[in-house]
């Protein structure tokens, strides 16, 4: 029986129970690989390849045989239904950063990834091409709303900000800040940050972009958005009773 399947639309919610009214904890971009567990209500539960997230999706069609030759590098490319920029072939949709494509054919300055679906050229890089600077990854997000359980350029959450950078360079880290502060060791505190440097409180997660800022899915301010890091950490310490649980690099 086929049980690999990839998503088939620009994006899907991964609810934490079978119903529409449960909790987003994560999002399954284009191109994504998961296994279906068991079908549920009107939901089917699956898990996800790349960080075994288990959750609940809608019962679409999706892919069963895909080989993602590029993805995704700007924050989201709009599809087309031809390959021209003109506002007839604009369709309201977008792919996501890190999503993954097929591309099937090139024409103009636009690539087919599926039927009457085109990309623009300049949006997508090759699948194994790395790109480690961290600051214009994480700076693409930058204004982005801030969304519990989001991954997408139309809403992100503090994890999600930080994964996406190991996703996109196809490396493994984990979905949520519970796991993720337990996946390298490292201390509680620094005299001095660096760029790559990763703050964990309980349940939120920063980043360093130089020693004195750090850049963030922040829900108090509903956004991303940079901030001075010390004033950071005493503001969290302020408003939610939280210290500093672990400091560690990329």
């Amino acid at each position: 029986m086929q049980n690999n399947f990839f998503c088939n639309s620009p994006y899907i919610n991964l609810y934490k129970k079978p119903s529409y009214n449960s909790k987003i904890n994560s999002q399954i971009l284009y191109g994504e690989k998961f296994k279906i567990l068991k079908k549920e209500k009107n939901f089917v539960k699956i898990r996800t390849k790349y960080d075994n997230y288990i959750g609940y999706i809608k019962p679409l069609k999706h892919l069963s045989n895909f080989v993602g030759t590029h993805k995704v590098s700007a924050l989201k490319s709009r599809i087309f239904k031809h390959p021209k920029n003109l506002n007839k072939f604009k369709s309201k949709n977008f792919l996501s950063f890190s999503s993954k494509i097929r591309i099937l054919k090139k024409k103009n300055n636009f690539v087919m990834f599926d039927n009457n679906k085109w990309l623009y050229s300049k949006d997508i890089k090759l699948i194994n091409q790395k790109d480690k600077n961290i600051l214009k990854i994480l700076k693409l997000f930058l204004n982005c709303k801030y969304k519990w359980g989001g991954k997408t350029y139309n809403g992100i959450d503090c994890s999600a900000l930080i994964q996406l950078f190991y996703k996109y360079n196809n490396k493994f880290f984990p979905r949520d800040t519970v796991d993720q502060i337990k996946y390298k060791k490292g201390t509680i505190s620094k005299k001095k940050f660096k760029l790559g440097d990763i703050i964990y409180w309980n349940g939120h997660v920063a980043i360093c972009i130089n020693s004195k800022k750090l850049i963030h899915a922040y829900g108090p301010r509903k956004k991303v958005l940079i901030m001075p890091i010390r004033k950071t950490i005493r503001l969290i310490k302020d408003t939610a009773n939280l210290e500093v649980k672990k400091i560690f690099s990329i």
